[in-house]
């Protein structure tokens, strides 16, 4: 004889009948669905201008380059002319971005120094090296904004003018120069949160601009994006290419304390650089690509123990780096951090970093040579 289950067996029955049929004929479920929905629809369409970004830039080969400053090769007491020529002669490196601080190139006012400069382009033209040079008052490492100690106590009218003329003369003494590629104007121009920075005005981005096309016609000029940005640049200056910058693993010092690895797929940034190029008509590219520890203190990387500086990045997730710069279809990408994997090197014995790299420069060169036979 069968029995049917009682109430007493399920107490839950009517509950979850009540609540379920509430939710069914309730807006919530209407506003569920529709929201639901739409994610769907907008992921699909994010994926799908991926896949034709990077279909549509297949054949072309990647460069992978990497970020040079003097400065910090000396903050890891490293020879900064030893440091470069590895990097070019043992990782194999043809694609570079140099700075010109104007704190360095102008210390003194009214007074030009481009020493530093000269022996990284010579030393990077001999070897058939392409730069990247980094212009304007923001360029890459803290503070961000390099501005000369003669003119931090000026008003903006005072201080552009003079800055103008800096440019001016970085782009006259390298405009001719065989290693030339291209200018970077202002590193992450509108990134507000990070380094001392005394001016965001948009017009003194486009005034830039105008000075340096006005003056070398020939090389193309990039405006970069701060990192994870959302969107598509719209306003003025529309330059030659935009470039986005990637940090994948952080220490969150505000909220969790702790490493925080940003869950965006690589086929994120295919979205943004095909985005922006159909809407824009321009190409995108990584200009800068962290591929260095980001430690929890102030104390400053050289400072921080090997074994948390590890957390943060080790050759494992250095060669993920590098394949996430691939995944992203975008076809040149700038490395951050060489003169670290240096200093583990030569410093602190730690060959890892360095030979993860070198590794990786050879699979990019294995893989451009399948672009290209394609």
């Amino acid at each position: 004889m069968s029995h049917k289950p009682t109430r007493l067996l399920n107490p839950f029955t009517d509950l979850f009948n009540k609540t379920r049929n509430w939710i069914n004929s309730s807006k919530l479920h209407k506003a569920v669905w529709l929201v639901s929905l739409t994610l769907v629809i907008c992921i699909m369409f994010m994926y799908s201008v991926s896949q034709w970004y990077m279909f549509k830039h297949r054949h072309q080969p990647i460069e992978m380059g990497v970020t040079f400053i003097p400065k910090y090769a000396r903050y890891y007491d490293l020879d900064p002319k030893e440091t470069l020529q590895a990097i070019f002669d043992d990782l194999n490196f043809k694609y570079v971005r140099l700075v010109s601080y104007w704190s360095e190139g102008e210390a003194e006012q009214g007074k030009y120094d481009f020493s530093q400069l000269d022996w990284q382009f010579d030393m990077a033209k001999s070897r058939g090296v392409k730069v990247s040079l980094s212009i304007g008052l923001r360029q890459p490492r803290w503070p961000e904004c390099h501005m000369p100690t003669w003119a931090e106590k000026m008003q903006k009218s005072e201080w552009e003018p003079k800055l103008k003329d800096y440019i001016s003369a970085v782009v006259n003494r390298y405009k001719d120069n065989p290693a030339l590629g291209s200018y970077q104007l202002e590193n992450e121009y509108f990134l507000k949160a990070f380094g001392i920075c005394p001016d965001f005005t948009r017009q003194r981005l486009v005034d830039e601009y105008n000075l340096v096309k006005t003056i070398d016609t020939e090389h193309p000029v990039i405006v970069s994006m701060s990192n994870n940005a959302i969107g598509t640049p719209i306003y003025a200056p529309t330059p030659d290419y935009w470039a986005i910058s990637v940090y994948k693993r952080v220490w969150d010092k505000s909220v969790t304390k702790r490493y925080f690895e940003y869950p965006i797929p690589a086929w994120y940034y295919a979205f943004r650089a095909g985005w922006t190029e159909a809407t824009r008509g321009r190409d995108s590219f990584i200009h800068e690509l962290q591929a260095e520890a980001w430690t929890p203190n102030d104390l400053g990387i050289k400072e921080t123990p090997l074994s948390e500086q590890d957390k943060s990045m080790n050759a494992e997730r250095l060669h993920d780096r590098f394949e996430y710069g691939r995944a992203t279809g975008m076809k040149k990408v700038d490395l951050w951090g060489a003169e670290w994997w240096y200093w583990r090197k030569v410093k602190r014995n730690d060959p890892s970093l360095w030979q993860a790299a070198k590794e990786e420069v050879e699979k990019t060169n294995l893989v451009n040579e399948k672009i290209l036979r394609h």
